[in-house]
């Protein structure tokens, strides 16, 4: 029971982080200091990951017409702007495979611990802070559809940013985003969809490693992931109709004074610790 109470509250987080700028994997580790972890080390690896299928769930059925070129509602138009949208996530998914499979043991191993976590906490806060006060020009890209593939492959570069924990992949690539000329609004939602295929590629790796090293799923850990991805399927959903109603009136200095306290927090308790 303890295990499934766990595994609800790091639902929670993840369907919360995942989507706001302030680090998914970050606070995931930081509530596991606490609460300690899901079954077994080996398991909670793979869990931390693969709780990341209810959360593209979410963007899934939130945006399923969005993303779906096949719709009979839309015009031949729509239609190809559709494609055209799907072939930008594509472009902007090769960064991140081509310099993230490679390193995704190394990274596990070296850069997974709390002080690597609150140090990009605070660098990415400051650095949200930096962007919403500088001097602001037209974004070029005020609809998705107005996203060029060279923007996208930008967006794609910051996402390998994300690789290190506590970065947030959400920041990452809605600070390249804006970086690149997209207003917040698309910066924001082509974040959403390009964590469809990242994401889902990055659970099935963490299945696969899990399973070559012998891991096996009894019917109590299967339950235990079920929970997991369940609620942050749910919390997801909320969580991302949230930040698309709060960046339509506000910038994202608030998140950036959060992940400076909260790193700050996390350097203090780890020194005293």
């Amino acid at each position: 029971m303890l295990d499934f109470l766990r595994a609800l509250i790091l639902g929670i987080v993840e369907g919360i982080t995942e989507w706001l700028p302030i680090s998914s994997t970050g606070h995931l580790i930081l509530v596991q200091e606490f609460i300690g972890t899901v079954v077994s080390p080996e398991f909670e690896e793979m869990f931390d990951v693969v709780i990341q299928l209810g959360a593209i769930l979410a963007v899934i059925v939130l945006y399923f017409h969005k993303l779906n070129p096949f719709s009979p509602s839309k015009s031949k138009t729509e239609k190809k702007q559709t494609f055209s949208l799907w072939y930008k996530v594509v472009i902007a998914c090769i960064p991140a495979a081509v310099i993230g499979l490679p390193l995704d043991d190394w990274l596990d191993e070296h850069l997974y611990n709390a002080f690597v976590v609150a140090l990009m906490l605070i660098i990415y806060g400051i650095w949200f802070i930096v962007i919403e006060s500088g001097k602001k020009k037209e974004p070029a890209a005020k609809e998705l559809e107005q996203l060029t593939y060279k923007q996208a492959l930008i967006i794609g570069a910051f996402q390998v940013l994300a690789l290190i924990p506590g970065t947030s992949r959400s920041g990452s690539t809605i600070i390249g985003g804006m970086i690149a000329g997209c207003s917040r609004f698309v910066a924001t939602e082509f974040t959403f969809f390009l964590a469809i295929p990242v994401m889902f590629g990055a659970s099935c790796l963490k299945l696969v490693k899990f399973f070559v090293k012998g891991g096996m799923f009894t019917l109590g850990q299967f339950g235990v992931l079920a929970v997991g991805m369940i609620v942050s399927f749910v919390v997801s959903i909320l969580a991302i109709r949230f930040l698309i109603g709060y960046i339509k009136k506000k910038d994202f200095k608030a998140f950036g004074i959060y992940r400076i306290v909260l790193g700050a927090l996390v350097l203090v308790y780890f020194l005293l610790k």
